[in-house]
């Protein structure tokens, strides 16, 4: 538990506003353990109560969605949008379509964001948001329908200095699509209000590749450093099979790794050859299918029934990339034990505290999420700039930004743990670079 006493007290009076959010409970009490030893050496913290004021946040809104399937019936959802903290920008964050989201999983992944944005050194506050809706199996009016009804509402509370949703987990271009198309019906404004639009109005070239690419430009650098070494003939799993996970295995495959098992929800592949990513692209891309069609595509592969059991394959790097607390402490101890030298978070807060704990306390290279996959939200932070100047830069130009965005991240965060007296506790590193910056801004702009 915690020995600072302020930070103890600011803990407990969350439990009590917060009960039963356990994702946002979990997110609170791994920031506000890391910054104990801040808290010890300055008194305007507790002066100025900042801890009490970033976990709560600025503003949270929730409201209903109701639109018409194929069969002329009228649905019901809820729809969420939390705008967290805005001292360094406006907000900014994904917005999460899937059955499990709740207030407790927007608000922790609100939570997150914000220290994920500031270790971009753009200028951008931390928000999200998102609907208990689940996209798989509806149609593209039915998407369409719900999309434009979700936006009806959110229009309200959304602008391009206010605050800039993007697309997370169930939100790709056809969604973000739909919700830029209702929101310029409504505001009759063509604004970057929403990022990870389609490159024919006004989208960045590789947003879609962003988080997986920064992910392994992340860890790439992470080995260089702390090791010596790289993605060179090294054995990788990645579980998810979404964008994130796809474009790092990309990326793995072009930094001379080789990716030997994917998942999703139903279970996973493994390819002792190398996953072919074009196959996995066709199938969850093009035909939206299941993993478990690759073994059609590559008959010597293997499929298995239950995504947890990913962790059983023996790798060298493991990057988990498919949602919250999908890796425990067993699985940890399963990958530690079978060899693994590196895992780096694709997804947001993929690993659960004590995998974490785990982990670091066994000095295995390990990047936290608001670290590691902070790609996607630097890119779109480019989608803005671009959006700003009524400008396009190359490929290459945001790659190269996009680059030296995450190899700068992992350059703050590794020398801040170093600081601190833990190198390999990049978990600390993270949260505390993170904090400095909205601690400072929001020392500057006074109470608000």
């Amino acid at each position: 538990m915690f020995k600072n006493e302020y930070v103890r007290k600011v803990y407990e009076d969350v439990v009590r506003k917060n009960p039963n959010e356990k994702e946002f409970l979990q997110a609170v009490y791994e920031v506000l353990e890391s910054l104990e030893d801040v808290v010890e050496n300055n008194s305007e913290i507790e002066k100025q109560n900042i801890l009490s004021r970033i976990v709560e946040p600025e503003r949270f809104v929730s409201f209903r969605v109701a639109w018409v399937d194929d069969e002329g019936k009228v649905q019901v959802n809820r729809g969420y949008r939390v705008q967290f903290n805005s001292a360094i920008g406006p907000y900014k964050g994904g917005l999460r379509f899937h059955p499990s989201v709740n207030a407790s999983i927007i608000k922790f992944l609100g939570f997150e964001q914000c220290f994920k944005n500031s270790l971009t050194g753009l200028p951008m506050g931390g928000g999200k948001g998102g609907s208990d809706f689940d996209p798989k199996g509806k149609s593209n009016r039915e998407i369409m329908a719900f999309c434009q009804s979700f936006m009806s509402e959110l229009y309200r509370h959304i602008g391009e200095n206010t605050d800039v949703p993007a697309g997370d987990i169930g939100v790709g271009a056809r969604e973000i699509g739909y919700l830029y198309g209702q929101y310029k019906r409504i505001k009759n404004e063509s604004v970057g209000v929403l990022t990870g639009k389609g490159l024919s109005y006004g989208g960045s070239l590789a947003r879609t590749e962003a988080t997986g690419f920064g992910l392994c430009y992340f860890t790439q650098k992470m080995l260089q450093t702390m090791k010596n070494d790289s993605f060179e003939n090294k054995n990788v799993i990645i579980s998810g099979s979404g964008n994130v996970a796809i474009y790092a295995a990309v990326k793995v495959y072009e930094l001379g790794g080789k990716v030997l098992a994917m998942s999703d929800s139903n279970g996973y592949i493994y390819d002792k050859s190398g996953i072919d990513i074009n196959i996995v692209k066709e199938i969850k891309e093009v035909k939206r299918g299941r993993i478990k069609e690759y073994v059609n595509y590559v008959p010597s592969a293997k499929y298995v029934e239950g995504c947890k059991n990913i962790w059983q394959v023996k790798c060298d790097i493991a990057l988990p990339c498919a949602t919250q607390n999908e890796l425990d402490e067993d699985d940890a101890k399963t990958l530690v034990k079978n060899g693994c030298i590196a895992v780096c978070e694709g997804a947001n807060m993929p690993s659960t505290a004590k995998a974490a704990a785990y982990f670091v306390s066994n000095h295995i290279l390990f990047g936290p999420a608001k670290a590691a996959n902070a790609g996607g939200v630097a890119t779109s932070g480019l989608e803005m700039c671009q959006n700003s100047m009524r400008y396009y830069w190359s490929f290459k130009e945001v790659d190269d930004k996009l680059k030296e965005i995450m190899e700068n991240i992992f350059i703050n965060i590794y020398s801040t743990a170093k600081k601190y007296g833990d190198e390999y506790n990049l978990i600390k590193g993270a949260n505390i670079a993170g904090f400095e910056k909205i601690l400072n801004a929001m020392l500057a702009q006074g109470v608000y």
